[in-house]
């Protein structure tokens, strides 16, 4: 793959030089290479996973509209690197689209962590983003995964899986598929009724910049899920992965936990951005923040049913672990909704 990342590298407008490519090794779906001019990185290069994003030109479409938009002079801006061909990705003689970001200097992104500063920075950051596109059309955007977060549609996946599932998967996960079952009936199903907003749709804690030298928030990545949404979903990932200590994958459920500190200091970070939220999107943070672990862990749980088709996988299980932890996390979240309730109406009023 990285002969062919060379390859690819050498159609965009930059200074042809003798770089480094270096795989990273974070994130499930595209395929990430750090482009090096010696020990200094220069740029992101992806090839972007068509299975998951089968319209990279609406991806791209929407990156050409949205990269003007987030110009405050407190958030750091990205900007994508032309080809020879004036286009904004490489399409290869095998059908893959790539595309060549600059770099960050300076920074640094975190699986997960317990620094009360990094729950507090991202709330400011995730707020700034969503200041910034607060009253742009939804029209402007498109829909480059269709029902991403549906629950509807995510169940509907599921089924499907069900039903053609071998045996002996079923037997394996026949506890994750009852808390499925059970946990769909007291999911809050009118989180639907919530304005649309453009919404970047994976903010889990790893596409978040910080700087290494001041520990400040500079930027959201990963920008091609970027469409309309809830806000909810935003903050429901979010504080998914602030208020859990461990990785997702985590076998030892005892390590999950739900801290409501980190919560606390992300929702001041919200605060701080002076993000203006509805009083019915902050009654429904806590139904947010049941529901994204629950699609998360429903879709790893379809994924296993259905043979590992999407996720990256390290072993047999990887999916089966990863559906038992988000759905042991989803039911912290639930005994957890009323304190988490009052802390929203304690940090952002009613």
């Amino acid at each position: 793959m990285e002969f062919a990342a060379a390859k690819a590298l050498k159609h965009f407008v930059i200074e042809q030089k003798d770089y480094k490519i270096r795989p990273v090794s974070q994130g499930y779906i595209n395929t990430t290479f750090q482009i090096l001019d010696g020990d200094q990185t220069e740029f992101i290069l992806q090839r972007i996973n068509g299975e998951v994003f089968p319209d990279v030109p609406a991806i791209m479409k929407n990156l050409k509209a949205l990269i003007p938009l987030l110009r405050a002079e407190n958030y750091h801006s990205i900007s994508y690197m032309p080809t020879k061909a004036r286009l904004p990705y490489y399409k290869d003689e095998e059908g893959g689209y790539w595309r060549l970001l600059t770099f960050v200097p300076d920074s640094v992104a975190f699986d997960y962590t317990k620094d009360p500063e990094v729950a507090y920075e991202a709330g400011r950051i995730l707020g700034l983003f969503h200041k910034q596109l607060d009253g742009v059309s939804v029209e402007e955007f498109r829909e480059v995964l269709p029902g991403f977060h549906n629950l509807n549609h995510r169940r509907q996946e599921y089924l499907n899986a069900f039903k053609q599932a071998k045996k002996e998967r079923r037997q394996n996960a026949l506890k994750e598929i009852e808390f499925a079952e059970e946990t769909f009936l007291k999911l809050d199903k009118d989180i639907d009724s919530l304005s649309l907003r453009i919404c970047h749709n994976d903010t889990k804690l790893n596409n978040f910049l910080f700087s290494k030298d001041t520990g400040k928030g500079l930027c959201l990545i990963d920008l091609d899920t970027v469409m309309p949404g809830r806000i909810i979903y935003d903050l429901g990932d979010i504080i998914r992965t602030l208020a859990n200590p461990v990785p997702e994958d985590e076998k030892n459920l005892k390590t999950i936990g739900f801290d409501l500190k980190m919560v606390s200091s992300f929702l001041k970070g919200i605060e701080a951005s002076e993000l203006q939220l509805s009083d019915a999107e902050k009654q429904a943070i806590p139904a947010g923040v049941v529901l994204m672990p629950y699609l998360h862990g429903l879709r790893a749980l379809t994924d296993y049913l259905n043979n590992d088709v999407y996720y990256r996988i390290s072993y047999p299980d990887h999916n089966l672990d990863r559906s038992r932890n988000l759905f042991y996390f989803t039911q912290l979240a639930f005994e957890r909704s009323e304190a988490l309730l009052s802390l929203v109406e304690e940090i952002l009023g009613h």
